[in-house]
């Protein structure tokens, strides 16, 4: 008599289990393993390599820091990872004005005005989930982040 039990799968490098139910001619759980690359990728949107500035501050406990610079390390639509000299707080807000490839007409600078969250960090680098962002085309030239007027 066949019964439906659930197949667990066990990804050997992450603690995700999976679920669904199978057809079954036992009464146990049939268990899979299954061998995955190094690290599992549990983001569900595309990350692409791209090296473009990037100027943030990091706001944590009502404090906001100055604007520090970097260079993404990669970008997609939810989420941005970028190096960083301290290891940002998990939880900290953070905001990012990052120089955006394309140009508006061909001659004015885009940025892509984001905010977000740090997810992820080691002593290097920091993750951040991105929950607002806009697109910001300078029409006239800027004065250098930092520069006192």
């Amino acid at each position: 008599m066949a019964c439906r039990l659930p197949l667990r799968v066990f990804l050997t490098s992450s603690s995700d289990v999976l679920t669904s139910p199978i057809p079954f001619q036992s009464e146990e759980a049939l268990e899979v393993r299954v061998m995955v690359n190094e690290i599992a990728e549990r983001r569900l949107n595309l990350r692409y390599k791209i090296h473009l500035p990037v100027h943030f501050r990091v706001s944590f406990r009502s404090e906001t820091s100055r604007w520090r610079t970097s260079v993404t390390a990669d970008i997609s639509s939810t989420g941005v990872s970028f190096p960083c000299r301290q290891p940002l707080p998990i939880g900290a807000h953070v905001e990012m004005m990052i120089d955006w490839p394309a140009r508006a007409g061909d001659m004015y600078p885009v940025q892509l005005h984001a905010g977000g969250y740090v997810v992820r960090r080691s002593a290097t680098k920091a993750g951040v989930r991105i929950t607002s962002h806009r697109f910001r085309v300078e029409l006239e030239a800027a004065a250098p982040m930092g520069a006192i007027a």
